[in-house]
């Protein structure tokens, strides 16, 4: 604890403002607990860049530890570019502190002599994505913590190609900011350096998305939709790019369109979530709506709802809403006539349908570990191939490439085309999924995520890997575990024939038993909440439509016993 209470008195120098100090001070006095979770580490870079609570301290989303990122940043342009000008796009989200945060942000790279452009008033962060390439920027900054809590916010970082920085890069600029003390932070600005963009980027943004997620679907006057941007960005992009698409029966939940921090209507803004879209469905079943679309908060990821067999409104999961999109994509392609050097793309932790399917098709599905930056390595990693589309679990989709990131914008007019267009053939969205399973098996997911917080919620998670490596179960469900994904060590062992295979992907802290069945369960903790995730899939052979009802309850009750197994 004294180290913890002498680093943060470092805080109580004349650098820091009269507020900080004040705060800082008054912790040391009156709560060594809060104190200790605020000082104990700083914030560190994860999976989705540097996400996490508001308020004072080296482990706090704060001025000055966005400050010292930002700071660092700079000065690795600076060594990366050398003397040639450097321009960097910095856009925002609906929660606290957004706006006065990317200000800052803006500043200390004005500050470093970097051209900004900056939003003027918030923005989605796939547009943000596309602005980097669209500006000549060489790199990006999104503030936002996506669908997390209200007390959080974040600081994403985007590289020259609109992707989100990977290895070696994230260390190297890591390394650069851990070289620094806060003292070190630029804040005075020159303010000629700093640009207000909007309405420009915005229309280049629109047709981009509108060009690109447009089939010429059928039916677009007879198909009703109900959109929902929980409180978040997408109101300032998915209604205008609907109705430029000809989507002209869109019902907009009023009481969540209002950009706002609190999300006051739901518990959490996150379309994984049933209750995040409750009010949406509500009016969806009232007007007798086709479809339900709700996004998180920076309108990167969307939540799916359509009518079922007994046409009532469902939420659909990220697995099956990728599985449509990348089948009407590969449609789409195949139409054209396939040149060989297309790929698909999803994660680990993702249903394994996704390979069955684009092995139908004769097109390689590229499988990357979790975060979408992965996948947007892949399209700079391998520029000689085309990428068609590509997404994960967790309800995120890039259609085509022209957005280095999950766009929720573009999918959610991707998503309508495939609806309206089998609702005008006579089908539905939910008939066409099943036809899926008919065609390349039947998987079905389910997700367990267990929150831990605070100091002793991370030694928790980290014990629960332990214990789920050293400790493997023999079988699931009655079948043998064959095969032990072990993404630390880059290994992947035959626990029956002894063969041991190197995976050739990044180390990771994710563990995945398979089965002889297909039955596939991996663990691994969030790189961006307090929390550790067990993503099972199982399978099944679907004859025929008629039996999707049988085989359906099937596989969830093998989910559920799995769960049951596992003590989740």
């Amino acid at each position: 604890m004294d180290s913890i209470t002498a680093n943060a008195k470092t805080w109580l120098t004349d650098f820091f403002d009269a507020d900080t100090k004040k705060e800082v001070q008054h912790l040391i006095e009156n709560d060594t607990e809060e104190l200790k979770e605020r000082f104990y580490k700083d914030l560190e870079f994860g999976t989705g860049g540097m996400r996490g609570v508001m308020g004072v301290g080296t482990n706090r989303i704060n001025k000055y530890t966005l400050g010292k990122n930002t700071q660092g940043l700079s000065n690795y342009l600076k060594k990366v570019h050398g003397n040639t000008d450097i321009k960097v796009v910095i856009a925002y989200d609906c929660r606290h502190n957004s706006d006065t945060l990317s200000k800052t942000v803006s500043e200390v790279f004005a500050a470093n002599g970097i051209q900004v452009y900056l939003f003027s008033e918030l923005r989605t962060t796939p547009e943000l994505s596309f602005a980097v390439r669209h500006l000549g920027c060489q790199a990006g900054i999104v503030l936002t913590a996506s669908h997390n809590p209200p007390e959080y916010n974040g600081y994403k970082v985007y590289w020259a190609d609109g992707g989100q920085i990977v290895p070696p890069q994230d260390g190297e600029i890591i390394a650069e900011i851990d070289s620094l003390s806060f003292e070190d932070i630029k804040f005075e600005a020159d303010g000629g350096l700093i640009q207000l963009i909007d309405k420009e980027v915005d229309e280049a943004f629109f047709e981009a998305s509108v060009s690109k997620g447009s089939f010429g679907a059928k039916g677009k006057d007879d198909f009703k939709i109900v959109f929902t941007s929980l409180h978040g960005t997408s109101i300032t992009a998915i209604p205008e790019v609907l109705k430029r698409a000809g989507y002209n029966n869109v019902t907009i939940i009023e009481e969540q369109a209002k950009p706002d921090g609190a999300f006051p209507t739901v518990e959490s803004p996150n379309p994984e979530e049933p209750a995040a879209l409750a009010m949406a469905i509500e009016k969806a079943e009232a007007i007798g709506a086709d479809m339900v679309v709700g996004t998180d908060p920076d309108s990167d990821r969307l939540g799916i709802a359509v009518r079922n067999l007994k046409g009532k409104i469902e939420l659909l999961n990220g697995n099956q809403t990728m599985i449509m999109m990348t089948k009407f994509l590969l449609d789409k392609f195949k139409d054209k006539g396939l040149q060989g050097n297309e790929f698909v793309a999803s994660t680990i932790v993702s249903t394994p349908m996704m390979q069955q399917m684009a092995k139908a098709y004769g097109v390689e599905c590229k499988t990357s570990l979790t975060g979408f930056k992965w996948i947007g390595k892949m399209i700079k990693d391998f520029p000689d191939s085309q990428f068609i589309g590509g997404g994960e679990e967790s309800f995120g989709y890039m259609v085509g490439d022209f957005v280095r990131d999950k766009d929720a914008v573009t999918s959610t007019l991707l998503a309508c085309e495939i609806a309206s267009d089998a609702k005008a053939s006579g089908s539905s969205f939910y008939e066409e999924l099943i036809n899926c399973y008919v065609s390349f098996g039947f998987y079905k997911e389910k997700l367990i995520s267990l929150t831990k917080k605070g100091i002793s919620g991370a030694e928790e998670i980290k014990q629960m890997l332990i214990d789920f490596k050293e400790n493997p179960v023999d079988s699931v469900q009655g079948s043998k575990v064959v095969w032990i994904e072990d993404y630390n060590t880059s290994t992947a062992k035959n626990v029956q024939t002894g063969e041991e295979k190197a995976i050739d992907l990044p180390k990771s802290n994710v563990l995945i038993y398979e089965t002889e069945d297909g039955t596939r369960i991996a663990a691994r903790p969030s790189g961006t909440e307090p929390k550790v995730k067990f993503y099972m899939s199982t399978n099944a052979t679907l004859q025929n439509a008629a039996d999707y009802k049988s085989v359906n309850s099937q596989l969830d009750a093998k989910l559920e016993g799995i769960v049951s197994e596992l003590n989740l």
